[in-house]
This record gives structure tokens, sequence and C-alpha cells, in this order.
């Protein structure tokens, strides 16, 4: 059966599925279910070469019989697609050309005049103190609004968004106009920095997500008394089914490391550490992969500490040449740090796929890192922004292949237990169900 057309939809503000499952108890329980068969996922672009954890979960909902289509709020700028998602890109609606936006926007505009300026005037009353972010979030909403011819025809029962930014500002608008129940999944720098509408779209969310216990707590304490109540906790996973472990040790010192070169990813500790390490006379390769606004910062440390032969900048690489290296690494470093903006990594997925490869992990204890990664457990945890620290930590497990093998078989049960990308997206499912019968 399909879902109700957008007239009949009772609006889902105010109320989580926890709460009234709580509240109607058994009787609640004798209601047949609907099942989750539409599903719209927005997202700033698709593709995006460093959100392969949406590629997966979107993967798994189609894999079980949802169909998702995708918004991109932007046209996509990657000149590399990972072959993941270029699987769904026959499944993704870019943004209207300049036309066709205003001639679909101002017909919503009339169609619903009341749902549509309200939504406009609670985005002005919440960013009219930051002009850039009024004027982003109000084109965003120009974008969402053209947009719903096709929603209208597509018929979704659940709207969807990643980042609490720009793109639950589109999918809180677009459940708003059209009636329909909306979540969103926050992550990192839309927890820590960003803030936009954030309280109000807690409270109106059907399903509010994010990807640590740690978010939960900080939300509450910063941002929303409503944080432990709504927020639901699903990990970004890796697919197990793609990363196997490796089978033998790799020969050589080689140390390996995957981000985007940003502040918060703590490289610039890394080439500190390193220098100790070569210092000392201990011998290394080692190689980041991945691009970003510190690159020549990077490099100028990189010279400074004349460690070119020792320390490559490999730039953007796709998912194949990532896990050939994580076969030939001795140790994974991911040197997590808060940023001097406050920007902070949530839980990275590059530490998970280097753990679920069985490469030993070395990173701090920032943000929701301690809850993938018990120190002496599952990697080692070294003190944030300290090189000595992290030299360190690097030295005991190039010198301990014992430690390495400890360290690398338990961090490949904690993937399985907890980071299974396939689990955390089946228990996503569970919750859009969820919460799609408690707005029916």
């Amino acid at each position: 059966m399909r879902a109700r057309a957008s007239h009949e939809f009772i609006s889902s503000e105010g109320a989580s599925a926890a709460m009234l499952q709580h509240t109607h108890g058994a009787a609640y329980a004798a209601v047949p279910q609907q099942p989750l068969q539409r599903v719209v996922y927005v997202v700033s672009q698709f593709p995006s070469w460093s959100e392969t954890f949406i590629v997966r979960e979107i993967r798994t909902l189609v894999e079980v019989g949802v169909d998702v289509r995708i918004l991109s709020l932007k046209h996509s700028a990657e000149t590399m697609i990972q072959a993941d998602a270029a699987a769904l890109l026959d499944r993704v609606r870019q943004p209207l050309g300049l036309l066709p936006t205003l001639w679909n926007t101002l017909r919503v505009l009339f169609a619903h005049p009341i749902r549509t300026c309200g939504a406009a005037a609670t985005i002005v009353a919440d960013t009219w103190r930051t002009p850039a972010v009024l004027a982003k979030s109000l084109a965003t909403l120009v974008r969402s609004l053209s947009q719903i011819p096709w929603l209208q025809a597509f018929d979704p029962q659940f709207i969807h968004a990643h980042w609490s930014t720009y793109p639950t500002t589109s999918a809180w608008a677009l459940a708003r106009v059209m009636k329909r129940p909306f979540g969103f999944t926050c992550h990192a720098h839309d927890v820590f920095r960003n803030h936009q509408l954030l309280p109000r779209k807690i409270a109106d969310a059907a399903l509010a997500v994010t990807i640590s216990r740690h978010n939960v707590g900080w939300l509450d304490r910063n941002i929303s008394a409503l944080a432990p109540r709504k927020l639901k906790v699903v990990h970004c996973g890796v697919d197990l089914r793609q990363i196997s472990v490796r089978t033998q040790e790799p020969s050589g010192n080689r140390i390996l490391g995957v981000g985007r070169l940003s502040p918060e990813k703590g490289f610039h500790t890394l080439i500190e550490a390193l220098t100790i390490l070569r210092d000392n006379g201990t011998p290394f390769h080692c190689t980041l992969i991945g691009e970003g606004p510190a690159r020549e910062d990077l490099l100028s440390l990189i010279d400074r500490h004349e460690l070119r032969r020792q320390v490559d900048l490999a730039g953007a690489q796709p998912q194949e040449y990532v896990r050939t290296a994580l076969e030939l690494a001795t140790i994974f470093v991911l040197p997590c740090q808060i940023a001097a903006n406050g920007s902070r990594d949530g839980i990275p997925v590059a530490l998970m796929e280097a753990m679920a490869a069985g490469c030993p992990v070395v990173s701090c204890p920032v943000s929701g890192v301690p809850e993938l990664i018990g120190n002496e457990v599952h990697g080692l945890l070294a003190t944030e922004r300290d090189p000595a620290s992290l030299a360190q930590a690097l030295q005991r497990l190039l010198d301990d292949a014992p430690l390495r093998r400890r360290l690398s078989i338990a961090a490949r049960q904690r993937i399985e237990a907890e980071f299974d990308a396939r689990k955390e997206a089946l228990k996503l499912h569970g919750l859009m169900t969820g919460a799609i019968n408690h707005a029916a």
C-alpha cells in the first residue's frame, strides 16, 4: 500500500518515536506496521569523496528493498567518483537551472503560502545575525522548494539529511511544506561549530541521529535539553564485506595516515613526532593520503624538518589505493585534535577501516574516538597535540610485533561488534520505520 498523499500526512513536530511508543504501549504494538518503502536523502553534494559512509548507508537501504532518491543541494565538483557512489548516480537529483528553480518555487509558494512563508520567517529569525548563513539558508530553501514537483510524484514516506546544517535545513523545510516526517544525522562540525536552527531541528525531527554518545552529551550541555531523549546513536560504519583482514605482517616500518588535510586531523603534530623518530635513529616511511587546506603548511613543515625522503603526501586516492596501502602499513595513525576554531572529528571512518583491515592504530582521545578505541585494548591513544607522546606510541608499535598483533585482533572484533556499516544501516532502517508509523 502506498503512503498517504501529502495533504493527509500529520506533522511529526514535537514528538519522538520513543515517546509515543512509551505512551501508547501495547495499544501501539497492535497497530499494523507500515513498511519503509520510499525515502529521500538530502546531502550537500553527491557524490562526495569524503562521504563514503553515506553511500554505504544508502546502499544497504536499497538492498533491503527501500527506494531511495538523493537530493543534492549543489552540483558535485568531484573529479574522482568511487565505484559505490557511481552505482547510485541514477537516483540523484541535482539542482535545477535558474528559471525552473524560480518557476517551481513560485508554484509552491502560491500552493502553500503559509507553510512556505513560515519556513522562510523561521530561517530569517534564526540566522539574521550572520548574513552569509542567512543568504545560504534562503538559497537552500529556494533550491529545496523547487524540487517539490518530483518529490510529490515520488511520494516519500520519510526525508532524511546528513549533516545538521544546510541539508537538514532543506529536509526540515520540505517536511514542513509537504507535511512529511523528517530526520537527520549530525556528525562533527555541524555539532560543535555550525548550529543553524539546531535546537528547532532537534525538537521538530521525527528522528534525530548522531554518531557518538559523546555528541549526545555535548548537545545536551550546549544546544538542547531534548538531546538525551531524542537523539539516537547510529555509528558510521565500514563495509566488512569489502575489507578483509590481512593474513601476514607487512615488512618495513611503514606508517600510514588517511584523512582530509585539515587542522583537526592533527597531521602537523604527526610531522613533529616523525621528526623525533628520525632524530632517534628509527627508520620509517610515512604516507599521508588525502587533500585539504593544510597541504601547503604540511609541505612547508616537512621541508623545515628535512623529511621529504621519509614522508609523502599522496593526495586524494580511490578506495582501492587506500586498501592496498593498509595492506602494506605497519601502523595507521590519525592524531585527532580540537582545532583552534573548535572543529573536531566525530569518530573517523578512516580509523574504522584501518582497524577492520587488521592494521594497528594510533590516535588521540578526542571527541568520540575513545568510544571506538580502548587505549591498550584496540589501539594506542597518545596525548592530543603532544609530538613526544605520539612519537612514543609509534615507537612502541614499531618495536613490538606481539603488541601489534594483539591490538589488531581486538580492533577487528571491535569493528565487527559495533561499527559494521550494514548493521548500523539496518538499525537506522528500523528507526525510520518507527518514525513513519508514529507520524501516521
